[in-house]
């Protein structure tokens, strides 16, 4: 098939279309573009997840405006299902892949999804179709990983088959607004590859879709990645610096934030989720074996990594103060996903801090009301504890008693990773406070 015979195909939504990998980004995707008229087929390796999606069940927890009615609708009108059998692509037009690409333990790209997408998907690949990376990856990988395995089986690119990539660029929790309201960069391997990919993303893009090649979409997703790891790791040290010399971090940054042309971010206690914490290694990688020496970006994520070992400290500290040690003290982490009322745990700095808590012999208790295997009664989880240690802005901990928290506890010990509290509001409650970033 060719370009314009696609980009009339997609116009009049007769291309058929689908999705490999039904994530927080493949399956508000597919949603989207089986709720405007397309055919889209889904395939996912997680047997579980394929049920659920085809009794239309949304299988992402968390607040989620729109997603869970949006894929009901669309799984009734037969618009969309979901496969884990990579056959029934043979006759799918336009394949977007949306599967993930973690680092690994020397922060190199773990192609692993990816690698087994492309190779399931090359032998059934209808000729003249259209993929399209959407999975956030290192400068290069597009010539240097996805093209050869395409056309391992002799396929020519640009008239056997058509490859772009289209980094998505949404959060746990506004999947649907973000898919709808925020730019794409349309990285194609040609201009008229570029042009056809605009064509598909503008029945659900309302805003700037901006054509480029493809290492300029790969370097456009991972730096901005990179740039906000950069600006975070910023704000914590300087709430460390807040900390050493008695200062509030969150009246200077309120403060800075007032001239023009600064935008502080949020100190915390850690960063976690699917893409920051690994976009800036795979912008990295883009340039390993050549001749530049990476300083900030290194440098970055070791301060933000180091933020949950940050916060042991000040537990450790506060603990001293009500007459007990961290070895056999018992401790409540308040969340466990890495974003407020999201049930995404991936990268998550609670995972660091309970590892860390419990290596050092405290007993640990978790509480998270989105994430199923933390989700018990709050108050159960505080009670008898030496302390809470709140690691994730959820609403549940915004509109905590503080008096009843207190009550729970065994000792009144409160550590605040995320800033859910001010230090006023924990002394009137007679707490024993540290917070990050406050003295």
């Amino acid at each position: 098939m060719k370009l314009t015979d696609l980009q009339n195909r997609i116009s009049s939504k007769e291309a058929r279309l689908a999705v490999i990998g039904l994530g927080y980004v493949g399956l508000p995707v597919a949603a989207m573009l089986a709720e405007i008229g397309f055919d889209v087929l889904g395939v996912e390796i997680r047997a579980g997840r394929v049920e659920k999606i085809n009794h239309g069940e949304c299988p992402i927890e968390g607040e989620e405006p729109g997603l869970a009615d949006l894929l009901a609708a669309v799984v009734r009108s037969r618009k969309l299902r979901a496969t884990a059998n990579y056959a029934d692509l043979k006759d799918r037009d336009v394949i977007l892949i949306d599967v993930e690409t973690p680092v690994d333990d020397q922060n190199e790209p773990r192609y692993k999804a990816l690698r087994s997408a492309l190779k399931s998907l090359e032998p059934v690949l209808k000729n003249g179709a259209l993929v399209i990376v959407e999975s956030t990856i290192a400068p290069r990988t597009m010539s240097e990983t996805v093209l050869p395995l395409l056309a391992a089986g002799g396929r020519k690119v640009n008239s056997d088959f058509y490859l772009g990539n289209c980094p998505e660029r949404v959060m746990p929790g506004k999947l649907l607004s973000n898919l709808r309201s925020l730019s794409r960069v349309v990285g194609g391997m040609t201009p008229e590859t570029s042009e056809t990919m605009i064509a598909l993303y503008r029945h659900i893009v309302q805003a700037d879709l901006d054509p480029a090649d493809c290492i300029t979409a790969e370097l456009v997703k991972t730096t901005e990645n990179a740039y906000r790891d950069v600006n975070i790791a910023f704000a914590n040290e300087v709430a460390l610096i807040c900390e050493a010399v008695g200062a509030d971090v969150w009246k200077v940054r309120e403060l800075v934030n007032k001239s023009p042309y600064r935008n502080m971010h949020l100190p915390g206690a850690g960063v976690g989720g699917h893409c920051i914490p690994k976009d800036p290694w795979l912008l990295a990688y883009g340039v390993k074996g050549k001749d530049v020496d990476l300083r900030v970006i290194p440098s970055a994520r070791a301060v933000n990594d180091s933020m949950p070992l940050h916060i042991v400290e000040l537990l450790r500290d506060a603990l001293a103060e009500a007459g007990c040690e961290l070895k056999g003290a018992r401790v409540t982490v308040l969340g466990y996903a890495y974003l407020e009322d999201s049930d995404d745990t991936r990268n998550s700095p609670s995972e660091i801090l309970v590892r860390r808590l419990r290596e050092l012999g405290a007993e640990v208790v978790v509480h998270d009301p989105w994430v199923e295997a933390y989700a018990g009664d709050l108050m159960e989880c505080l009670k008898g504890s030496d302390a809470a240690v709140v690691m994730v802005a959820h609403s549940a901990y915004r509109s905590l008693d503080l008096q009843a928290l207190k009550s729970a506890l065994r000792l009144p010990v409160l550590v605040d990773g995320r800033h859910v509290f001010t230090d006023s509001q924990v002394r009137l409650a007679g707490l024993i406070y540290r917070g990050i970033g406050t003295a």
